[in-house]
């Protein structure tokens, strides 16, 4: 059993200004104790996340708090390499017109490689493929 949290969870955790905080502090809590089994995310989710709370709060504080949680112990970060990008770049042009982002892209495929099934996120893009933790 595993779980891979995305950007806007990791966003939403430890901003208590996000409209999804009490949510995400829920699940990812939940998951720190294990509650789904093992925790993975990506460099490219980690990448995604400490950029966008950086445009969103401007916080250095509120974005070292995220950093330090996401380079954990407790979770495992997926590297990208080239062979994830090759299949991320496929599956992102064969789902160009619903507008998923190549990081949701190389997300789909490591959680997929992985047997990874459920994912802590806010973003419906996701909906129907894993499972979709987000209350």
């Amino acid at each position: 059993m595993a779980v891979f949290i995305d950007t806007g969870a990791f966003m939403a955790y430890r901003n208590k200004k996000d409209i999804y905080h009490r949510a995400a502090n829920g699940l990812v809590r939940r998951a720190l104790k294990g509650e789904f089994g093992l925790i993975f995310t990506s460099d490219y989710i980690y990448d995604e996340t400490l950029t966008l709370a950086m445009v969103r709060t401007g916080n250095k504080d509120v974005i070292k708090d995220i950093s330090d949680v996401m380079l954990s112990s407790h979770i495992e970060m997926f590297i990208i390499d080239v062979v994830i990008l090759e299949e991320a770049r496929d599956l992102f042009f064969q789902l160009f017109d619903k507008r998923i982002s190549f990081t949701d892209a190389s997300t789909m495929v490591v959680m997929q490689q992985e047997n990874i099934g459920k994912i802590i996120t806010f973003d419906s893009h996701f909906n129907g493929m894993f499972e979709v933790l987000n209350e």
